[in-house]
């Protein structure tokens, strides 16, 4: 995905903020029943839930995350979970900061 429509992805401040939570979701989130935070990632309820808003809309920012690679979904069962993909934003970053640092 582009740099633009990566960062059109992070204009949304639920978004944006979904991001910050999946940074460390220990800190953000009560353990979750059916999954570990860390190895399965969060539940989109638990997200939803967080955030005050139905499970279908935190299912369309969770596709949209998901389509710009940001964030990684895991089904298991009738869960599905999300991880911040720290690979996929730390070159995000890289190439915003190239991007920046060679405009003139």
């Amino acid at each position: 995905m582009s740099l633009i429509e990566i960062l059109k992805t992070l204009a949304n401040e639920n978004r944006l903020t979904i991001l910050e939570w999946l940074q460390d979701p220990v800190a953000h989130f009560p353990p979750q029943k059916n999954g570990d935070l860390i190895e399965h990632g969060v539940c989109l309820g638990a997200i939803a839930r967080k955030l005050g808003i139905s499970q279908p809309t935190a299912t369309n920012h969770m596709k949209v995350l998901v389509n710009a690679g940001l964030v990684t979904p895991t089904r298991n069962s009738n869960w599905v979970y999300f991880r911040l993909n720290k690979e996929a934003v730390s070159l995000f970053l890289d190439d915003l900061q190239n991007k920046v640092a060679t405009q003139k």
